[in-house]
C-alpha cells in the first residue's frame, strides 16, 4: 500500500463520521462537553431594573438640582423588593442588586447624601438613569447565547446557569480504549531486566484524550501473541468503545501482530503507512462501529500521530466544528536542511522576539526521545521536498497544550 499524505489520511478517518447521540447532563458535569442544540435565554437578565450601587432610589425629576430633601419611605435590598410605589418628593434606601421600586428611575449614591431620620438630602444632582442596571441589559428572553457545536467553557457554564438551565443537552462523550503491545513493555516502577522498556506513551495519550473531554478505557499491555491481542480487542468491543487506539505492533515484522489480530476480528482497513515523519507505520480501519487507530510504538511517533489523527476524530464524534489544531505562522530559530518526500513534524521550542514567534526545532528529532518532547511547545511542519531553510525563514507551527 502506497504512503498516504497526511491530509488524505485525516480526510479518510473523518469521512462519514457523525457526532455521537445527544444526552442530558447536569450543569455541573457539562464542562468541556459539546452542545447538541442552540441554547436560548429563558428570560431577561436581569429580570428587573436593579441598582448598581448602594444609595437611594429616586425619581429623576426630583434630583435635577441640589440640594433637595426627600422623604425615605423604606428600603430595597437584593432579594427584598420595596412593595410600594414612590411618589414625588419621596425615595427609598436601596442596596446593590436591589430592585428599583415602582416610580423610581435613578440611583443617587450614598456618598452624595446626608441622612436625618426619615429625611435624606441629595447634595449633588443626578442624571436620570444613573447607576441603574436595566432589565435585559445582559441578555433578553429568546436570545441565542450558546450555539450548537460549542465546547462548553467554565464561563459558558456560568452563562447557562444564569439562563436558568439546570441541565444541558450535549453529545455523548466518545469512549476511547487504549491498548499497548509488546513483550518488552513493563509498567513504571518495575525493576528493569535486560531488553525491557518502561511503558510510557500510554500516559501521555490518555491525558491527550481526557483533555478533549473523552472517556478513557486503559486496557493495559498485550503480549506479542495473537490470541492475547485478540482478547483485548474483544474487550474493547464489549466495552462499546467508539475508538480503539493501539500503540506498537502495527508494522510488518514477525512480531508485529496487531494488524493480523484485527484482521482476524474482521477489520475493514482504511489505510496503513503515512507519508510523514515521525509516524510512518500508522493504521486506520473499522471494526463495525468502532474506529481503530494503530500508532507506532516509539513514544514521539505515538504522540504526534494521536495529536494529528485521533484528536480530530474525537472532536467530530463529540459534535465540535473546530476539528484541527490551528496552523500558525512563525520564524525558524535555526537553519534546517532540505526535507525528503515525507511531511515532517519537528519538536521545537517557542518564544516571542520583537513581536514575532520564533520556533527552534531540536537538533535531534529521533522518535524515541521523550525529553525533547516534554520540552517542546510546538511542532514545526515541513512540507514534502521543502528546500533548505535559513534561520529566520518563515515556517508553520501547531502549538502543543500547556
Amino acid at each position: 500500500m502506497a504512503l498516504l499524505p497526511v491530509a488524505d489520511a485525516i480526510e479518510q478517518i473523518l469521512r462519514g463520521v457523525e457526532p455521537l447521540p445527544a444526552e442530558s447532563v447536569e450543569l455541573s458535569g457539562a464542562f468541556g462537553r459539546v452542545l447538541a442544540d442552540d441554547l436560548l435565554a429563558q428570560g431577561n437578565q436581569p429580570a428587573n431594573d436593579l441598582s448598581a450601587m448602594d444609595g437611594y432610589a429616586v425619581r429623576g425629576d426630583d434630583v435635577t438640582t441640589s440640594p433637595v430633601t426627600l422623604k425615605v419611605m423604606g428600603e430595597a435590598a437584593a432579594g427584598h423588593p420595596f412593595p410600594k410605589e414612590i411618589g414625588p418628593g419621596e425615595c427609598a434606601r436601596i442596596f446593590t442588586g436591589g430592585v428599583l421600586p415602582r416610580g423610581t428611575d435613578t440611583i443617587v449614591i450614598q456618598e452624595d447624601t446626608t441622612r436625618d431620620a426619615d429625611r435624606v438630602t441629595i447634595t449633588e444632582p443626578a442624571k436620570r438613569g444613573r447607576h441603574v442596571r436595566r432589565a435585559g441589559i445582559d441578555f433578553k428572553q429568546g436570545d441565542v447565547l450558546l450555539k450548537k457545536g460549542r465546547r462548553l467553557t467554565d464561563r459558558d457554564l456560568m452563562l447557562a446557569a444564569g439562563m436558568n438551565y439546570p441541565s444541558l443537552k450535549v453529545h455523548r462523550a466518545p469512549r476511547v480504549a487504549i491498548l499497548g503491545t509488546g513483550d518488552e513493555l513493563v509498567p513504571p516502577g518495575s525493576q528493569l531486566k535486560e531488553g525491557q522498556i518502561v511503558h510510557s506513551s500510554g500516559y501521555a495519550l490518555a491525558a491527550l484524550i481526557r483533555a478533549e473531554s473523552a472517556e478513557v478505557l486503559s486496557l493495559g499491555v498485550a503480549k506479542d501473541r495473537l490470541e492475547d491481542i485478540i482478547a483485548y480487542i474483544r474487550q474493547a468491543r464489549e466495552a462499546k468503545a467508539d475508538v480503539l487506539l493501539t500503540t506498537g505492533g502495527a508494522s510488518v515484522g514477525e512480531h508485529d501482530l496487531v494488524q493480523k489480530a484485527l484482521a482476524a476480528e474482521g477489520l475493514s482497513l482504511s489505510f496503513w503507512q503515512i507519508a510523514m515523519r515521525p509516524g510512518k507505520p500508522m493504521m486506520h480501519g473499522r471494526l463495525g462501529p468502532m474506529h481503530v487507530l494503530g500508532v507506532p510504538g516509539n513514544p514521539v511517533s505515538s504522540y504526534v500521530c494521536t495529536f494529528l489523527f485521533l484528536l480530530p476524530l474525537i472532536r467530530r464524534l463529540s459534535g465540535r466544528a473546530d476539528l484541527h489544531a490551528e496552523r500558525i505562522p512563525a520564524k525558524l530559530g535555526r537553519a534546517l536542511p532540505a526535507n525528503d518526500k515525507r511531511e515532517e513534524y519537528m519538536r521545537a521550542t517557542l518564544e516571542t522576539k520583537n513581536g514575532e514567534l520564533i520556533a527552534t526545532p531540536f537538533a535531534n528529532q529521533d522518535s524515541s526521545l521523550m525529553a525533547p518532547l516534554a520540552k517542546a511547545q510546538c511542532l514545526v511542519i515541513r512540507e514534502p521536498f521543502a528546500p533548505a531553510a535559513d534561520e529566520g525563514a518563515p515556517c508553520v507551527i501547531v502549538k502543543l497544550g500547556l
